[in-house]
């Protein structure tokens, strides 16, 4: 009775004494997988986590399913009535590990597909592509492979600095974007150069890329985004 007033998207894992449980919300917006490892069951998010632990992914949790995994083996429930899925597309744009396999397709390799496809659909002239790193750099690699156009890491990450569209206040974030990247002046300087990043959620990290990849020098500068607005919340 309680999981039908749930609205929304939700994967659960919950342990007792004597089961390990995993549902997954009836639309299925975000994923959970199951998997196995010598004589016990694993519940993750994602199968990069199967990866890291040498385990063997077995299948997804469908949408609206409940998984019950005891000594008795493992025991499917579906307590919900059929409803259409609305898989969460940010999982392959930003969200999801670009090492997983979401929904059977290889994340990494969605992304370097809709850079190709940003390629065909907005290309300009330019001497090199630059990712915006860290999550930008397969769609970049996809556009540059489509363009003939020389990929270049011309923007360093520092990895020590979190999520800067998270952050409560402007100050903060664009404090936090400076501290979290900088660009590599050698080959941008005089260069055109095409950026492109996953998406824009707030529009501060995009908006102090582009001032910094100005000030480092570049000729001209275009900005790519491998994904659609934003226009909604969830």
């Amino acid at each position: 009775d309680a999981l039908n007033q749930i609205q929304g998207a939700y994967s659960v894992v919950a342990m007792t004494e004597d089961a390990l449980i995993g549902l997954r919300d009836p639309l299925g917006v975000r994923p959970l997988v199951l998997g196995r490892i010598d004589r016990a069951n694993i519940l993750c998010s994602e199968t990069c986590a199967l990866d890291i632990i040498g385990a063997e992914y077995i299948r997804d949790v469908e949408p609206g399913e409940i998984v019950v995994i005891s000594a008795k083996g493992i025991r499917s429930i579906k307590p919900f009535n059929q409803k259409n899925k609305r898989f969460c597309i940010f999982e392959y744009i930003y969200f999801a590990r670009p090492d997983s396999q979401v929904e059977g397709r290889n994340v990494y390799d969605v992304r370097k597909c809709i850079g190709a496809e940003l390629a065909k659909e907005s290309h300009v002239d330019a001497d090199i592509i630059v990712p915006v790193p860290d999550s930008g750099v397969p769609a970049a690699i996809g556009y540059a492979e489509q363009s003939n156009i020389n990929f270049e890491l011309g923007i360093t990450r520092n990895h020590y600095v979190g999520r800067t569209f998270i952050e409560p206040t402007d100050q903060i974030r664009h404090l936090g974007v400076r501290l979290k990247h900088n660009a590599n002046r050698g080959y941008i300087k005089g260069k055109r150069v095409i950026l492109v990043d996953d998406s824009i959620v707030r529009g501060t990290t995009s908006e102090k890329i582009v001032s910094m990849v100005r000030a480092a020098g570049a000729k001209e500068i275009h900005m790519r985004i491998s994904s659609p607005p934003t226009t909604n919340s969830c």
